[in-house]
């Protein structure tokens, strides 16, 4: 059986299984405190800008702006703890998420949102995306409702990029978005589980420092992109970097051997490993979009990133079902489910040609 359920089936790549065994018995500090640590999070603070210096900047302010960047990057263990923390950590008791209908925080994490306390306020979406629009109705929604203090007050927005839906912010889109949400001073956060499969996409127009300036935390995938397990936190915005890892820990995300982490984020960012392990991804999965519009297969979404989606007919999925693992989405009509096809930064080539061959 071939795999093309999902993008974390596979183990790490080879270059940090190496590391971790390399430094296997060396003795450091825990909690992310660790050299490997503290160097990775540095080097994902200088890719993101935030510690460039800024013009006219003094020698004393650069050193202010150097040490208050040093709480910007936290590494936790996976996507749904992230989300967690961070909205946990963002909202007061009133206040609720505002996410499209479609976001993981509504539908794939078991209502660990609302364990906290915390409602998922969720937009109906055609295609997965928020717009900057219906961002602002809904802040202005609650704002000039006659009930205002009875109902959920939007305390922040959640994005995706890319979407569970496999597509694209623009950049345009982005800064629409974030504009809205720096006027009603609602803080920007965006689950980047996927986000160097979104940035390699020959689709994208934003990079790793777009979203940096236009968002007020993200977190940079390592599960789903070649890492045992891992997410990369930054908080951009100063404002909510204060007392972060008390959130961490006791939101049970504070993993006591910290350099695990550390070593991995440190090795996928070393020579562009991330990214290169990225684009192989997006290339596997453009062959097989490629090979679903020649061969007449309509597509479920307009996905250029590692997630592919289309129709079968019942009778082809169950033949294709003999040999590979798809995701089932939903049944279109009695005839047809659309399913996902999804690569990741292992996906072997010559699987590839075997599903093209198959289809």
């Amino acid at each position: 059986m071939i795999h093309f359920e999902c993008d974390y089936e596979e183990g790490c790549a080879p270059e940090i299984l190496e590391a971790l065994t390399q430094t296997n018995l060396e003795q450091t500090v825990g909690y992310g405190l660790d050299p490997y640590s503290q160097e990775a999070k540095q080097r994902i603070a200088d890719l993101c800008g935030l510690t460039d210096r800024q013009a006219g900047e003094t020698q004393r302010e650069a050193l202010w702006r150097e040490k208050e960047t040093a709480g910007a990057v936290h590494l936790l263990v996976g996507g749904t703890q992230t989300n967690t923390v961070v909205i946990n950590y963002l909202l007061r008791p009133h206040q609720g998420v505002i996410a499209a209908d479609t976001g993981h925080v509504n539908v794939h994490e078991t209502g660990a949102i609302e364990h906290t306390g915390h409602k998922v306020l969720a937009l109906p979406t055609a295609d997965g995306k928020l717009t900057a629009g219906q961002v602002q109705d809904a802040i202005l929604g609650h704002l000039y409702d006659p009930n205002i203090e009875h109902t959920i007050q939007p305390g922040m927005v959640y994005l995706s990029y890319p979407t569970e839906t496999g597509l694209l912010y623009t950049k345009g889109e982005l800064e629409g978005i974030s504009a809205i949400c720096r006027q009603y001073r609602v803080p920007l956060y965006v689950d980047g589980a996927r986000i160097g499969y979104g940035l390699m996409s020959p689709q994208a127009d934003l990079t790793l420092r777009d979203i940096a300036e236009l968002t007020d935390l993200f977190y940079i995938g390592g599960t789903k992109q070649g890492a045992l397990f891992g997410e990369a936190l930054v908080i951009c915005n100063p404002l909510y970097r204060k007392d972060f890892r008390y959130f961490i820990k006791q939101g049970g995300g504070m993993l006591a051997k910290g350099r695990l982490l550390g070593l991995q984020f440190l090795t996928l960012f070393k020579d562009d490993l991330y990214w290169q392990l990225a684009r192989h991804a997006v290339t596997q999965a453009l062959r097989i979009r490629e090979a679903l519009v020649a061969k007449g297969y309509p597509l479920y979404m307009d996905s250029y990133t590692n997630q592919q989606f289309t129709v079968l007919s019942n009778e082809q999925l169950e033949r294709l079902q003999e040999r590979f693992l798809l995701s089932v989405i939903e049944r279109t009509d009695a005839d047809h489910t659309a399913v996902r096809i999804c690569t990741s930064w292992a996906t072997k080539a010559e699987n590839v040609s075997l599903l093209i061959e198959a289809l």
